[in-house]
């Protein structure tokens, strides 16, 4: 055999391309897992479904197990992509933010003035949710443009992803800031001392998973008993794992933030996030009354979802690329702008989270939360993907 053909090692690649191609496809299980517990909830099967769900294993109901526990991995995750994204990817430099950072933010502004403007007269607990419809399912979202194939250019795709991530970003500091409950002040004090070992790990140039593992494994128990929700334990951790910038090298067995990244991505994506969504989505219809349906809370998330997210993140975007403070994405045309802009409507897993932590003792929300979920993200889900289905392809032309 010629040298030329002998076998090569592993050809690297991209963690953006491989984050979007699972993200993808994990959006299309968590479309199955949503449609099973739907299924689930409205059929013969449905006491036993929630019967499971609200089981006591250890100390909590299997619902907080995964509400709480699985879910710190999914924010774990969350952090690292925001963490990377920023230090050594697309969001690296402030040329490549400013467009999905303005759009994020208009994004994020726009369905929580909308909520707000339903509940703003009723009662007072009610306006508590305003956040509900400011986030964007990236999983989701994406698993709709990969139905569509190579008619949406590339540069969408990353538009939207690190649009998303700075959403995430935006939906970890309002989880933080507005949806702490009591705090226990020896819990977190012990929390802030497992944290600042992490810091110290990180500066001392500990290049070991494992520690920073254990440290956050006793992190996570410390927040859980804080009163600070405990998936923040994750972001937390993340930020601390070292990254090795490695351009053109981003599978670098060097980079401890890559090989975690790499370990548990498809764990979230095929596990963590379907596991959730099938938790969290069950509605029993038969149960439903008229408020549930057409109340300021349904309506309110609803609208904010599909009508407040394409109006604030295409609205944000016009304006900037028209002004010339950022530029359209290579290949795209306005049409297909705006169809992925009517993607961002799809709030689904994290607009579920938020809506768990939005209405403290009132349980009697859960099910118009899900409903002006549901009805928000399929609304916005099909009408993106007829628009970016059938919109002209783009012109090519990268304008600066």
């Amino acid at each position: 055999m010629t040298d030329h053909k002998k076998k090569r090692g592993p050809r690297p690649f991209s963690v953006l391309r491989q984050f979007l191609d699972s993200e993808a496809s994990g959006g299309l299980i968590l479309m199955a897992s949503a449609v099973l517990a739907l299924l689930a909830a409205n059929s013969p099967l449905a006491g036993a479904y929630f019967g499971v769900l609200h089981a006591y294993v250890g100390g909590l109901s299997l619902l907080h197990w995964i509400n709480d526990g699985l879910m710190a991995v999914f924010f774990l995750m969350v952090g690292l992509e925001i963490k990377r994204e920023i230090l050594d990817g697309q969001l690296s430099t402030w040329p490549r933010r400013i467009l999905p950072g303005l759009a994020a933010a208009g994004g994020m502004a726009v369905p929580a003035l909308i909520y707000v403007w339903f509940n703003i007269g009723g009662d007072p607990r009610l306006v508590n949710g305003w956040a509900i419809p400011s986030a964007t399912d990236i999983a989701f979202a994406l698993g709709v443009i990969s139905l569509i194939g190579s008619r949406v250019p590339a540069s969408l795709k990353v538009f939207l992803a690190a649009l998303a991530i700075l959403d995430d970003l935006g939906a970890v500091a309002i989880i933080a800031v507005f949806y702490t409950a009591d705090l226990n002040m020896t819990a977190l004090g012990l929390a802030g001392a497992a944290l600042a070992l992490l810091a110290v790990m990180n500066r001392m140039g500990v290049m070991r998973l494992l520690p920073y593992l254990v440290v956050g494994a006793v992190l996570w128990a410390c927040v859980l008993k804080s009163g600070v929700h405990a998936t923040l334990a994750g972001v937390a951790l993340a930020l601390a794992i070292p990254l090795r910038p490695a351009p053109g090298r981003p599978d670098d067995v060097k980079s401890p933030l890559h090989r975690l990244e790499h370990a548990i991505n498809p764990w979230v994506a095929y596990g963590i996030v379907p596991i959730f969504g099938f938790a969290n989505a069950g509605v029993a219809f038969g149960g439903l009354s008229a408020d549930s349906l057409t109340g300021p809370v349904p309506l309110g998330i609803a609208l904010g979802l599909f009508v407040g997210k394409q109006v604030g993140v295409f609205g944000t975007a016009w304006i900037a690329i028209r002004a010339g403070i950022a530029s359209m994405p290579a290949g795209a045309g306005w049409l297909q702008l705006y169809g992925t802009a009517l993607l961002c409507g799809i709030g689904f897993t994290m607009s579920l989270f938020i809506g768990g932590l939005a209405f403290p003792g009132m349980p009697e929300m859960g099910d118009p939360v899900k409903v002006g979920v549901f009805a928000g993200s399929t609304l916005s889900a099909l009408l993106g993907w007829l628009v970016l289905r059938f919109a002209p392809r783009g012109d090519g032309i990268y304008r600066d």
